[in-house]
């Protein structure tokens, strides 16, 4: 028998299954109430308009021979086009030569740190930090350390502790996943601040931009840098959409917005990697977010709101003394913290099969999974009733733990 392992690149050992993808498995348990995947509701999914967008673009001779045809890499033009004036309605000046098209931004996460990360680089990312950053960035074999932010108090000297320059900095100013939380105005410049004093480039990851409830929206790090710089060609910050929560995620259209040197690399490794985005699902996606993309966005806050509501009602209630959570205006997460004691691993295991209930514990965020006592509850899947059920279920455990 052949010895895999052994013929594997040593980027292989830092490929790890995600815990988040594995607890999608229990989604599929009726008896499972799963506050684990940190994904869309299948029931807000416009069906019938990207039916219909199919139909047309399919029904053309023209139309739909490029549709089905290869094409350039850096994504359809419209789309291109489309995607340059809604980066302007975030106070983004931008162009078509500023953004490409990728499968989804997690694909944009890969390749940014294809472009970036030499093995034994620093890059910088929140604590804890988005697992799915993790594991793109880990195939191109980093270190890891803290992204200075609220409660860490470092210095940019700091940053270059052993001598090693950061190579890259992540971060998701808009309802973060894990925590539900976002940057003040004075966090964000500070992040840029720190990335001047480190000349530093910023991955800006605003996949949640869309979900905001509550509260005041701030401008994008890309809006603050490039005007404080003169212009998106002169800043540092590489800006990652998607579609995946604002219409559906099974298109895979994700987007980077960069200044253009950046986006030319992008296109050269999008070319060696998948040769371009499916060129129907970008124009079915073009149609359909140029018609709905705000009237669908409203009935998407009602439905996400009236969860997010649900959630933080229930842990108001039922939850014991020493446990506290976050309080998001927005997005799909809550960031609940435990009592030290207590590990959110072992907790789950026995959750599952006692209540069954399902959470993502909180120490597969830490680059060095050195936390254990928090859990990630995500609100955006389940009903009112379920929400309430599963925090009671939950909260009853916790007081006997």
């Amino acid at each position: 028998m052949n010895d895999w392992p052994s013929r594997y690149a040593t980027r292989a050992a830092h490929m790890a299954a995600s815990e988040i993808r594995e607890l999608l498995k229990l989604l599929d348990q009726p008896d499972i109430i799963s506050f684990a995947g940190g994904i869309p509701a299948p029931s807000l999914f416009p069906r019938a308009e990207i039916a219909e967008a199919y139909r047309r673009i399919l029904a053309d001779p023209a139309r739909g021979q490029t549709a089905l045809q290869y094409a350039v890499s850096e994504g359809y033009a419209p789309l291109r086009e489309w995607l340059a004036n809604y980066m302007g309605r975030l106070g983004i000046s931008c162009g078509h030569a500023n953004i490409t098209i990728t499968n989804g931004s997690q694909q944009a996460l890969d390749f940014l740190g294809k472009l970036f990360i030499s093995p034994g680089d620093p890059v910088l990312v929140a604590w804890p930090t988005y697992l799915g950053a993790l594991q793109a960035f880990n195939s191109y074999e980093p270190t890891y350390d803290a992204l200075p932010g609220p409660g860490t108090n470092r210095s940019p000297e700091s940053c270059r502790a052993g001598g090693k320059q950061p190579r890259l900095a992540y971060c998701m100013p808009e309802f973060q996943n894990p925590t539900g939380t976002c940057l003040t105005m004075a966090e964000r410049t500070a992040t840029l601040d720190l990335a001047d004093a480190l000349d530093l480039p910023v991955v800006e990851d605003n996949a949640y931009e869309k979900l905001r409830y509550d509260g005041v929206r701030l401008p994008p790090l890309l809006a603050i840098d490039a005007e404080r710089k003169g212009g998106i060609e002169n800043s540092r910050v590489i800006y990652c959409g998607t579609f995946s929560k604002s219409i559906a995620p099974a298109l895979r259209i994700g987007w980077v917005c960069a200044a253009t040197p950046v986006i030319q690399k992008l296109v050269l490794i999008k070319q060696a990697s998948d040769l371009h985005v499916s060129t129907l699902n970008q124009m079915v996606m073009h149609e359909v977010a140029s018609e709905i993309i705000d009237t669908h966005g409203a009935k998407i806050l009602a439905a996400y709101k009236k969860n997010r509501d649900a959630a933080l009602a229930a842990l108001d209630k039922y939850m014991p003394p020493g446990v506290t959570w976050t309080r998001p205006e927005g997005g799909m997460f809550i960031w609940v913290t435990l009592p030290p004691q207590l590990d959110g691993a072992l907790l789950l295991e026995r959750a599952i099969r006692e209540i069954k209930v399902a959470f993502v514990p909180g120490a597969a965020f830490y680059a060095d999974r050195s936390q254990r006592n928090h859990i990630r509850l995500s609100f955006s899947v389940l009903d009112e009733a379920s929400i309430d059920e599963g925090i009671k279920r939950l909260g009853g455990m916790l007081q006997k733990a």
